[in-house]
């Protein structure tokens, strides 16, 4: 048995080596094969039975081995509609089975590769060169999720691209603390503000008034029937106090304040005009058109004339004194009110821009796509440091085209306050605009995102508004241009009108025994029950966009496995000679 054991040994030798022949040609042959994944020859010995000083070497079984997980080099390429993966899945695609009606017909099941060199054809699916089609799931346009789970071959419509109005804007800015308008001057108190009584807004100003009747006519009676030497009276205004000191004969009373004499003839009306002077000479801006007089009960009355953001009081009055003029101690001033500015005549446009400052621009869209630019300005329309409160109108251009009485500008009809330290006092993530029409085209409500702190107010020197975040959701029609795919796996369409519409979502397999799929033409593998099951993976992890993934084969690494072939199958050779050789001469030895 020892001479026919060796030959039948170099047969399976030679046959073996046959087979890690035939793989070497195979792998060379696709070194150019877009995602191929080379084949290797597993070499097994087969030990025939035989007691244990008697065993031999035996035989030898060639056996193909799959290098499914063993990636090929990444290579990029400008064609959007290429992909490849950096995983260990596959692609999921599905062959054409015929047409029905100019229609592709598929069959409804799952191969899988790893060549991505995906072409769009004339049905809009995506190909690969091999003739199989790009399977995924569909994104729902208006939310941006996946539908589904069951993986479909991809389609893609080249149609219009309908409009969608806008219903949201997302902005986002800061306002200064001083806006530096037109208008806006150092010197001149409020200059800053928009003034809302200069616009038709009903305002109020402050003002405190007597209970006393001091009789018709008193403005025309002698001082001294109203006021007395040694009296006094203090007006605070925004956090200034004046201090009104009376007096009689030549002496003025010393330790400050605005001294007015009562001597004859200085009249009670004399008096007030001295009091209306020295408030607004020493009460601050706030006092600049303060007033002091009778009013139509001929009683006493003071307000801050034609400011409409500070208070006052009025303290330290000589008891007398507060008893003649009706006064209780302290005595407080009404508060102020400011009115609302809704709109904005094109007669008042021109102050208006002069008195707010640019709060940037945007295109919208109405419902048939019709783009429409949106300006926006920012009006301060009270401050602290006037004694209010820091609060700002947004307004928006509703006519370019008004004249006269017409509606200019529009404001929102949210007010924004703010805290010291430039936050908003009350929260507003979001403000809605009703029924925004601009030059007459009809948007509808949109929203106005701010999120939280969105919108802030801190020291700006420059006095402009900083627009951090100003887009917005809708579109036009467009026409369809390309397709790409992602690094995230989505199928993307782009149309004219700049939109990228993502529209699939490419999903990947993977399996537990990945090098035991069945290999088929066309670089496709398909499932057995030694892989197992395909679990699927929907995030797109893995895929890379205008990219392919090569052939895995290493051309010297094949040469150098087909010199040892080539030598192997050479020995297995001489040994069936020699064993042809070693019969020969135990047949000649009968002769």
């Amino acid at each position: 048995m020892g001479i026919y054991g060796a030959l039948s040994s170099a047969v399976t030798g030679l046959r073996a080596q046959s087979h890690a022949l035939e793989n070497i040609s195979g792998n060379i042959a696709n070194s150019q094969t877009t995602g191929y994944k080379r084949m290797e020859t597993s070499f097994v010995d087969l030990i025939p039975d035989a007691p244990l000083r008697s065993q031999v070497p035996g035989a030898v079984l060639a056996q193909s081995r799959a290098t499914n997980n063993i990636q090929g080099d990444i290579q990029t390429s400008s064609n959007e509609t290429y992909i490849a993966l950096n995983s260990g899945g596959f692609f999921v695609v599905e062959p054409k089975v015929g047409q029905s009606d100019g229609n592709s017909v598929f069959a409804g099941s799952n191969y899988f590769t790893r060549r991505g060199d995906f072409e769009i054809d004339k049905d809009g699916l995506l190909v690969n060169g091999a003739g199989y089609y790009l399977k995924g799931l569909p994104i729902d346009p208006a939310t941006g999720n996946i539908s589904g789970s069951v993986p479909e071959v991809i389609e893609l419509s080249n149609a219009f691209l309908p409009a969608n109005v806008t219903t949201t804007i997302n902005y986002q800015s800061n306002l200064p603390q001083l806006p530096k308008t037109a208008n806006y001057n150092s010197t001149v108190y409020n200059s800053e503000l928009l003034g809302a009584e200069n616009f038709g807004a009903t305002a109020t100003t402050a003002a405190a008034n007597g209970t006393a009747d001091l009789g018709a006519g008193a403005g025309a009676n002698l001082a001294t029937t109203v006021f007395a030497d040694g009296q006094e009276m203090t007006v605070t205004v925004n956090g200034a106090p004046v201090r009104f000191r009376y007096y009689t004969g030549a002496t003025p009373p010393t330790g400050g304040g605005v001294a007015i004499n009562l001597d004859a003839p200085k009249t009670v009306q004399n008096v007030l005009d001295e009091m209306q002077a020295g408030l607004r000479d020493f009460g601050g801006g706030a006092a600049a058109s303060a007033t002091v007089g009778l009013n139509g009960s001929n009683q006493f009355a003071a307000s801050l004339g034609t400011d409409y953001h500070a208070s006052f009081s009025i303290s330290g009055t000589t008891p007398a004194l507060a008893t003649t003029l009706g006064l209780t101690e302290p005595q407080a001033s009404s508060a102020p009110t400011l009115g609302t500015v809704n709109t904005i005549t094109a007669d008042d446009a021109d102050d208006f821009v002069a008195n707010s400052i640019s709060g940037g621009a945007i295109t919208v869209y109405a419902s048939n796509g019709a783009p429409v630019n949106v300006q926006v300005r920012w009006a301060k329309v009270d401050s602290a440091a006037s004694g209010g409160a820091d609060k700002w109108n947004m307004f928006y251009l509703s006519d370019s085209k008004a004249v006269g009485g017409s509606t200019a500008w529009t404001n929102i009809g949210q007010e924004y306050e703010f805290n010291s330290n430039g936050s908003l006092a009350t929260s507003v993530p979001q403000a809605t605009i009703s029924n925004l029409r601009v030059n007459g085209v009809l948007i509808g409500d949109v929203v106005l995102q701010h999120e939280t702190n969105g919108v802030s107010q801190f020291a700006d020197v420059n006095g402009t508004v900083t627009v951090s975040t100003l887009n917005q959701n809708g579109y036009g029609a467009g026409e369809f241009l390309s397709v790409a795919i992602t690094d995230s796996g989505r199928v993307v369409a782009t149309y004219s009108n700049g939109e990228r519409i993502e529209m699939a979502q490419v999903v990947t397999a993977q399996f537990n025994g990945v090098n035991s799929l069945k290999r088929l033409d066309g670089g496709v593998y398909a499932a057995t029950s030694e892989s197992g099951e395909p679990i699927f993976d929907l995030s797109g992890s893995g895929v890379i966009g205008g990219a392919l993934e090569a052939s895995n084969t290493d051309i010297s690494d094949e040469f150098t496995k087909l010199i040892i072939t080539q030598q192997a199958y050479s020995a297995g050779t001489r040994i069936v000679s020699t064993a042809d050789e070693m019969l020969q001469e135990a047949l000649n030895m009968i002769r």
